[in-house]
């Protein structure tokens, strides 16, 4: 909103005219000043002679060139920075010098002289003049007084050249106020940079309640683990914002803009260290190739279905009998992919249909998605979790072995190891029947590879307390722990995808892949963190007026405590991937694998429910 007709015309005008205008402004403007120094230092309104005239005419004619040369006709005045000042400053200062030297050289010759004290007046009038016009322009002319109350008061956090870069970007986008730098570095605290100060972390708190500051922007690579957490836990502790900045190489590369500064989420706080992806090792398994994932409606089937795709397999099959999920996953991925994608609606206990899509198809990969995950769930539904999880998983498997499938991956969990739930057991079972057919691989000498990748929770999942907790705080709370003390293993589903394959590439006919998951986080922790990140505050004994309180409810049955991902860890080796690790096998397994699925067959079909909870949980010796 300009300010006034006479605001409107100058802002209309070309921008040629506005560098005339300044121009002429500065030649009248100097002169006056120049006039008003001698005034001022003499105590009466000067008259000067010629020669003072001429001296006084050569001052715009020197500053005139410097002001040109150091570019302050360039600017544009409405993105105008503070930090401009000190151009000005330099500007002013070079003309100021220039003339001095041409009053002195006046003396020299004879010609009437200029006082010292001259000289010191105009420079700082001078400065203010010129300094004033162009600030003062900018917001009498173009000040928006409904943009300035939104403008957003902002910290940055770190002090390298993203940040440099951000600060450049949010000072011409007029969106924000940049109040300083928050560092780590001891040495930089009380040094300025782009004209703006460093304060250390622990004047975190003053600057925030001394400048009212809305938002803090981390720039730098966030920590991992405990660090991550604390840092996390400081800033969300704060009433304002606290957003990232994308790296700025994904900046430089154009897959996002400033505009993507984007508020902390879940998978920040439980990311662990990054290691990139290897796309030639996801690419040598994937590439040409027909590739199946049952349950690919599900979190993970679905993000392992985005990330093939853009793998470029022969084909992509979709499995599930979520018919609208199936539909949605299809049409997410199927607009930019030059290759078919078949979608296949229907259960994994249908061996008819399996055998017939893995046949038919001549399928190369199967990713074994589909499964139940709710451990409460399962609990209570012993039968078809058995049903759906047990013989699911024998159907598919029997048939990629009989139809010639080269790679059968199937998505294990950290609740089979030392299982206490059905859920648990059931994917104990699926291990079990994977490695079987794997070892019946190797006896043959037939080159395939029956393979399974066990992680932890998977961030957003349907089985995760994310998206629980996420419902909760939006209504308002209680959010609800069964235990104080309980951790997990979380990974976001996108590294889970991308490990998934790369484990491919990596695994062996009959090997259990872990995926290193860092350090478990406790789900205290993490609903205390969610509820800080979601703008509010924690209400418990400390703080009563808090507004959402956490809730202890109790253990459910086939609950644990703490889930670990291995049987023992000297039992774990390396592979050449930092994040996947290799179980080490046993000679054989304890147990008559194909019998005893027989028998559990017979269980479900009678739906003798203690009994098949019985066989879930016999594993031999």
């Amino acid at each position: 909103m300009y300010s006034g007709q006479l605001g409107r015309h100058i802002a209309a005008l070309p921008r040629g005219a506005k560098k005339l205008l300044f121009v002429c402004f500065d030649f009248v403007a100097l002169i006056a000043v120049l006039w008003l120094s001698f005034s001022l230092r003499l105590n009466h309104l000067f008259v000067p002679n010629v020669e003072q005239a001429l001296l006084m005419l050569a001052a715009p004619m020197i500053a005139l060139p410097i002001f040109v040369r150091m570019g302050l006709y360039r600017a544009v005045l409405r993105f105008l920075p503070e930090r401009a000042i000190w151009t000005i400053l330099k500007a002013v200062t070079v003309a100021a010098l220039a003339w001095v030297s041409l009053a002195f050289l006046t003396q020299m010759t004879g010609l009437a002289g200029v006082p010292r004290s001259v000289a010191v007046v105009y420079w700082s009038l001078s400065v203010l003049v010129i300094a004033g016009s162009r600030f003062g322009s900018k917001w009498l002319f173009w000040a928006d007084p409904v943009a300035a109350a939104n403008v957003q008061r902002t910290l940055i956090y770190g002090t390298g050249n993203p940040a440099m870069q951000l600060v450049n970007a949010l000072v011409s986008s007029r969106k924000r106020n940049v109040i300083g730098f928050i560092s780590d570095d001891p040495g930089l605290k009380g040094m300025d940079m782009l004209g703006l100060r460093v304060y250390g972390m622990a004047d975190l708190e003053t600057v925030v309640n001394g400048f009212d500051v809305d938002e803090i922007i981390v720039t730098t690579p966030m920590p991992t683990g405990e660090a991550q957490r604390a840092l996390v836990t400081r800033f969300s502790s704060l009433p304002i914002k606290f957003r990232i900045l994308p790296a700025i190489a994904d900046l430089a590369a154009g897959k996002y803009s400033i505009g993507d500064i984007r508020d902390i989420d879940i998978d920040d706080l439980l990311r662990r260290s990054p290691v990139p992806a290897d796309p030639e090792l996801m690419r040598s398994v994937i590439d040409g190739r027909v590739i199946l994932v049952t349950g690919a409606a599900g979190s993970i089937g679905s993000a392992l279905a985005r990330t093939l795709a853009k793998l470029n397999p022969a084909k992509l099959i979709l499995m599930d009998f979520n018919e609208y999920g199936l539909y949605q996953i299809g049409r997410d991925i199927a607009a930019n992919t030059p290759f078919p994608i078949t979608h296949i609606l229907g259960s994994v206990t249908d061996g008819a249909l399996v055998r017939r899509i893995l046949c038919d198809n001549r399928v190369d990969t199967v990713y074994h998605c589909a499964a139940f995950k709710h451990v409460s769930m399962v609990e209570a539904n012993c039968v078809e979790g058995a049903r759906n999880n047990v013989l699911g998983t024998w159907t598919v498997v029997e048939a990629a072995y009989d139809c010639g499938v080269t790679n059968f991956i199937l998505i294990s969990s950290d609740k089979a190891v030392r299982p206490a739930s059905v859920m648990g057991a059931t994917k104990r079972w699926s291990e079990f029947i994977v490695r079987h057919y794997g070892t019946r691989s190797d006896n043959h000498g037939i080159e395939r590879n029956f393979a399974s990748v066990r992680f932890g929770n998977v961030i957003g999942s349907s089985g995760s307390v994310v998206p629980l907790f996420k419902e909760q705080i939006a209504a308002g709370g209680p959010v609800t722990l069964t235990h104080e003390d309980m951790t997990r293993y979380f990974m976001s589903v996108q590294e889970a995808a991308e490990l998934i394959i790369q484990a491919t590439a990596l695994s062996k006919s009959g090997d259990v892949l872990l995926l290193e998951m860092g350090e478990p986080v406790r789900i205290k922790e993490l609903a205390e963190a969610m509820i800080r990140l979601s703008d509010r505050s924690v209400r418990d004994a400390d703080n009563p007026d808090g507004d959402i309180e956490i809730v202890t409810i109790g253990m459910r049955e086939g609950e644990k405590l703490h889930e670990e991902l291995f049987y023992n860890p000297d039992g774990v080796t390396p592979t050449s991937h930092p994040k996947i690790l290799r179980g080490r096998r046993r000679h054989a397994l304890p147990i008559d694998v194909p019998a005893r699925i027989a028998g559990i067959r017979d269980r479900i079909e009678a739906r003798d429910e203690p009994a098949v909870r019985q066989m879930l949980f016999d594993f031999g010796s």
